[in-house]
């Protein structure tokens, strides 16, 4: 049995009197694609975010490899290097070409040389397929083109989880295949990814567990089999009877 990567117990988040996250339990081991789906206003992007540190959590515990991301001494900023997030609106650097965009971090966080982040940086370009857009800046690029280059600044941390909020939802329609196809590559090659989606069909064909949330909690959470082929609750049915007819 593989140990958890990131285990999430008892998660709950506020803000003010509203409460976003309630109760939130689940676990993530390597290699797994885990899907969360639900409504907008669900608490899904929130839970995201609460994984990476962008927002502390009122309540609960987020482990990884065993060990409190909250407690002292816990150092977020390498920790956040392992558990890379691809926004929904890119949040690529205007004045810096797609190359410089995939070293910075590398530079700046690992503390690699410029010609290694340079090599690492061509490999994974290469990879999503915009090695030709190097030394083009985002302003030149289609939403595709710029989430594709997201995805490998990210992936050039090497992170042991990739974190993708909504990644297709700012995106044309034409563009969110070539956005997915990249990801359904990722989860082939056994890259350990939590994904916030509206694309029913990539929860149901490439997740290894999908989680579906309600209202703040989990309502039910299983293999695409089980949520897709048949769901228990009847809030499962209902949201899921809007995209499969």
């Amino acid at each position: 049995m593989s140990e958890n990567i990131i285990e999430i117990q008892h998660l709950e988040k506020n803000f003010g009197s509203h409460k976003v996250l309630s109760d939130i339990d689940f676990s993530v081991k390597k290699g797994d694609v885990t899907t969360i789906i639900g409504v907008s206003g669900s608490g899904k992007s929130t839970l995201l975010r609460c994984i990476n540190v962008l927002e502390t959590p009122s309540g609960g515990k987020i482990l990884f490899h065993g060990e409190d991301i909250d407690a002292k001494g816990f150092s977020v900023p390498a920790y956040r290097a392992k558990v890379g997030m691809v926004f929904q609106s890119f949040n690529l650097f205007n004045n810096m070409t797609v190359l410089q965009n995939c070293m910075v971090g590398q530079i700046k966080v690992l503390g690699k040389n410029k010609a290694e982040a340079e090599e690492k940086a061509k490999y994974f370009l290469e990879k999503v397929g915009m090695l030709p857009y190097i030394n083009a800046k985002p302003k030149q690029l289609s939403g595709g083109q710029k989430q594709r280059v997201a995805i490998a600044r990210a992936l050039a941390m090497e992170p042991e989880v990739l974190l993708f909020d909504e990644p297709t939802s700012a995106l044309d329609p034409q563009m969110v295949g070539e956005v997915l196809a990249v990801m359904r590559q990722l989860a082939d090659e056994g890259l350990t990814m939590i994904v916030v989606t509206h694309e029913m069909a990539f929860a149901r064909d490439v997740s290894s567990r999908v989680v579906f949330m309600k209202d703040g909690v989990i309502c039910e959470e299983g293999t695409p089999e089980d949520i897709f082929g048949s769901p228990k609750k009847e809030e499962t049915k209902e949201f899921l009877a809007r995209f499969i007819s």
